[in-house]
């Protein structure tokens, strides 16, 4: 008989998190009485480019994407957002409009704590400027070996370095392994072709690393397919 999990909750969120616990008792009473959770439809914004940024995000459950459409509409997807992901920090340090989409891939619930406790955080919680330093270091590391994936790499590790990116632990700490995501939407992630990508996940399938399934995927090896990145 198959026991049906309870979705994670917010305070879920918090307690699994690399920075709330470090807070004192004080500021984890704002955090709590300010923070609220939206839901997110499969194929919504969360927010849009041009945005006046209003919250820092964190993912409670689901999985988004953080993509770039140009005017005449093509887009450019710059990464997955998975459970345990807290993200849009950039934009409230620079404190100019939001330069990207957040577009849900799969119905997705959001934790929403307000700019006013961003910056009274960031303002008076050493622990927490700890936290924002390590996180943007991280983001910048992993995007750097995004752009030398994209000119060094072979397809079949651009697509690994693609889905690993989705669990990444300091990032995304809370992924599921069966990843809702179309072959397209890996594709954009890759920077490759959609067949290159097809067949690139066909190659890993049958290397035991991940199984194709029908609206998604489940890495069923993680150490080899970060093996495969590092």
């Amino acid at each position: 008989m198959l026991v049906k999990l309870a979705p994670p909750t917010v305070a879920d969120l918090l307690k699994n998190s690399a920075w709330f616990p470090l807070l004192d008792e004080s500021a984890r009473r704002r955090v709590l009485d300010d923070l609220r959770e939206v839901e997110v439809a499969q194929g919504s914004a969360l927010c849009r480019r041009g945005d006046v940024p209003l919250h820092w995000y964190g993912a409670v459950e689901g999985l988004l994407k953080w993509t770039v459409t140009s005017d005449n509409g093509r887009s450019v997807t710059l990464g997955g957002l998975s459970a345990g992901s807290w993200f849009g920090e950039g934009t409230l340090l620079r404190g100019v409009p939001r330069t990207a989409d957040i577009i849900a891939l799969r119905p997705s619930r959001v934790a929403l704590l307000p700019v006013d406790t961003f910056e009274w955080l960031h303002a008076t919680q050493r622990s927490f400027d700890h936290f924002l330093l390590r996180q943007i270091n991280e983001r910048m590391h992993w995007f750097l070996g995004n752009f030398t994936a994209h000119h060094l790499l072979d397809t079949d590790s651009q697509v690994a370095r693609a889905l690993a990116g989705l669990f990444h632990p300091w990032l995304h700490p809370g992924s599921d392994p069966h990843l809702q995501v179309s072959q397209e939407e890996i594709a954009n992630l890759s920077g490759v072709s959609r067949q290159r990508c097809n067949a690139a996940l066909k190659r890993l399938e049958a290397e035991g690393v991940l199984q194709i399934e029908y609206g998604g995927i489940t890495v069923v090896n993680l150490e080899e397919l970060r093996r495969r990145v590092e």
